[in-house]
């Protein structure tokens, strides 16, 4: 596979985690105020997964999601750590941990991947403001 694929597939996957880790926990939270800031999180992953499909496509190469496995692990770790504390700070606390583990990601595929085409580095720049966003903005539930 060649680095255009490799980096797309990189936000591909990591915008999936985003789309599935908010969707199960819009449906764990109570706060009405927070749930709109889920949810508009999960509208920007939902553009980049959708932008990130559309260029591995383009492209003529098959997008790679994230394994059943992966999925099953992520929502049973979700499940336990919310099993005792639903709180909106408690959740943020999640979400910020997995934003920056986003953020490094991000950044040493950019750093791996120099030679690739100018629209996958730009979509990859945006995922990662995105994350360093969501960052900021969850400080205050936190």
């Amino acid at each position: 596979m060649n680095e255009n694929a490799e980096l797309l597939n990189f936000i591909y996957q990591n915008s999936q985690m985003g789309v599935d880790t908010l969707n199960q926990l819009i449906g764990i939270s109570s706060d009405i105020t927070f749930k709109k800031q889920l949810q508009n999180q999960y509208n920007e992953y939902e553009k980049i997964h959708i932008e990130a499909k559309g260029l591995l496509n383009k492209a003529g190469y098959d997008e790679k999601g994230l394994s059943a496995l992966e999925k099953i692990k992520t929502y049973l770790m979700i499940n336990l750590q919310t099993m005792t504390d639903k709180s909106s700070s408690h959740i943020t606390e999640m979400l910020i941990i997995g934003s920056n583990m986003g953020v490094i990601d991000a950044i040493k595929n950019l750093k791996k991947y120099k030679d690739t085409e100018v629209d996958i580095r730009k979509l990859m720049d945006k995922l990662l403001k995105f994350e360093e966003n969501n960052i900021q903005k969850l400080k205050e539930y936190l």
